[in-house]
Parts: structure tokens; C-alpha cells; sequence
């Protein structure tokens, strides 16, 4: 008798950049081998880019994927080709971003930006006695994580009445647009005791670039990759929030070769809202090599 076939999962993130997309192809990977299939990752040599990732689509449709897992590069510009990769027969797991057409997917796993924001943002509140001016570093602006995340942001801010949000910067989840964005803020007229940085990249940056410029302030960010949780070990970071994107990684390929066993699958996988700071970071100290998948039974 011959070998069943292997099947392939196609997977798809939005850049090379950013350390949490990383971290989400590792997770596919090590869950594929462990449950017996494969995964091609597709990835836009340009990052976020809706037209390549639809031409990445079409060319992982025409090789006949058993399944995608995928994080759509745009809220809207890629629905089309999910759409077509529906009428394939092709079943999709999303994860990370939501999609605008959830119905043309199996299940999507994720966690909520909303409250991991809001909570990280009281915590940097709580933490500055109620009382300071707070700079928000935010995503791109078509960004769904990122909307919702400065949404939670000011949300929060706006029940402490003697905190002031003083700016907004965007920094497009990426360390050089950052630092470009924060040395600007820093040759202004604007004064600010905390960052609240959309993501941990961003965060990091303005850390860097505040030291370049000698200056110092309270940041967060949300994430917790293993640069920042070492950031926090270290002192220099207060805190940030646990957007594991190497866990969501985990969890839709397990969806998706759950379902192509004909396995009942949820419609929805939410990751908890965990704060990580210096009291608590210790389970987060190790690279993403290092750190577990979680148990579908665990979790689902």
C-alpha cells in the first residue's frame, strides 16, 4: 500500500518585518510536523502588501494547497481572492486580523486588541498615579489590530480625568518608521511622561530613539516578544500585552488539519487578555524556539 499523501497547508502572513509574524510561521510549522502534515509560507516581499499578497493567493491556488491559513494583508483589498480560494473548496483557518467576509472562513484564532489594550493602558495609568501626559504610537492606519488597540487606549485614558493624551504618532508597526516619528515628536514642543505603543516593535523603538536623544519615559507596548520582555526584566519597558502570535500560529494550522479530518472545529479560538510586566515576565523570558504551543485541549 502506498503512503497517504501529505497534505500541505498554505500559509500566509503579512510581512518579514515585524517579529510576531515570525513567530506565527514558526508555530505553523512546528504544529504541521507534529500533526503529519506540511506548510509553504507565503509571504509579500514588500510588507503588507495587498496586490502581491493576492498574486501569492492565485499562485498558491494553482498548487493546490489541502488548506490556508492566512492573515489577510488588508481589512478589504484581498477579498476577492478569498473569495476565490472559497470557490476552490479550499478551506480557510484566519488568524490574527479579522476578515471583513468571515463567512468564506473555517474558524479564526485570535485574541481581542480592544481589551489587551485597554488593560495594558490603565495598568501605565494606574502606574503613573493617575496623573501625566501619555503619547500614543500608533500601527498603520488602515490597520484593524491597530484601530481597535488606540480605541482601548483612549478609551482607558479617558477614565482617569488628570491624564492627557498630548499626541499621536504613527509608526506603522515598524522600527524605522517609528524612530523617524519619535525623533520628530522629540525635537517638538510636546512633553509627555508615558508611550503607549501599539505593538512591541514600536515600542522598542521609541525606547532607542529616547535614549539616542537622552531623554527618558514610561512605554508599553503589546506583543510580548522576546526582545520586550527582556526590555522589561531590564527595566526599561513597564509593560506589555500578550498578542502571542506564535500560539494563534499554533492553533489555526491544528484547525485546519483538524478540519480536514472532518473534525468539528469552533467557529472562534480567543486567546486570553494576560498583562506581562516585571513581576510576572518570567514565563515569557525565552525565545519564541523555546516557548510551548498550547494544547487544543487546553484552549479550545
Amino acid at each position: 500500500m502506498s503512503e497517504p499523501a501529505v497534505p500541505t497547508i498554505a500559509v500566509f502572513t503579512k510581512n518579514r518585518a515585524n517579529p510576531a509574524y515570525a513567530a506565527a510561521r514558526l508555530g505553523a510549522k512546528r504544529t504541521a510536523q507534529r500533526m503529519g502534515a506540511r506548510v509553504v509560507h507565503y509571504v509579500p516581499d514588500k510588507p503588507d502588501d495587498a496586490a502581491e499578497q493576492i498574486a501569492l493567493i492565485d499562485a498558491a491556488l494553482a498548487a493546490r494547497p489541502a488548506a490556508f491559513v492566512l492573515v489577510p494583508a488588508h481589512p478589504t483589498a484581498v477579498n476577492a481572492a478569498i473569495r476565490r480560494i472559497h470557490a476552490a473548496g479550499v478551506p480557510i483557518v484566519g488568524f490574527i486580523n479579522r476578515f471583513a467576509e468571515p463567512q468564506y472562513i473555517v474558524s479564526f484564532v485570535g485574541s481581542e486588541d480592544y481589551p489587551l489594550a485597554f488593560r495594558v493602558a490603565t495598568y501605565l495609568c494606574e502606574h503613573l498615579k493617575e496623573r501625566g501626559n501619555i503619547v500614543i504610537v500608533e500601527g498603520p492606519p488602515e490597520s484593524v489590530t491597530s484601530l481597535e488597540r488606540v480605541r482601548g487606549f483612549r478609551d482607558a485614558v479617558e477614565k482617569f480625568p488628570a491624564i492627557r493624551i498630548v499626541a499621536a504618532i504613527c509608526g506603522n508597526y515598524r522600527r524605522d518608521d517609528t524612530l523617524r516619528a519619535g525623533a520628530e515628536l522629540l525635537k517638538s514642543a510636546v512633553r509627555f511622561d508615558a508611550i503607549l505603543a501599539a505593538n512591541d516593535v514600536m515600542a522598542l523603538a521609541m525606547l532607542e530613539e529616547l535614549a539616542a536623544a537622552g531623554r527618558t519615559s514610561v512605554v508599553t507596548g503589546i506583543n510580548a516578544v522576546p526582545d520586550a520582555i527582556a526590555a522589561i526584566r531590564q527595566g526599561r519597558l513597564l509593560a506589555t500585552a500578550d498578542f502571542d502570535a506564535m500560539k494563534m500560529g499554533c492553533l489555526a494550522t491544528e484547525a485546519a488539519i483538524r478540519h480536514l479530518r472532518a473534525e468539528r472545529v469552533p467557529a472562534e479560538i480567543l486567546l486570553p487578555v494576560q498583562i506581562v510586566h516585571h513581576a510576572n515576565c518570567a514565563q515569557w523570558d525565552k525565545p519564541f524556539g523555546e516557548r510551548a504551543c498550547p494544547r487544543w485541549e487546553d484552549v479550545v
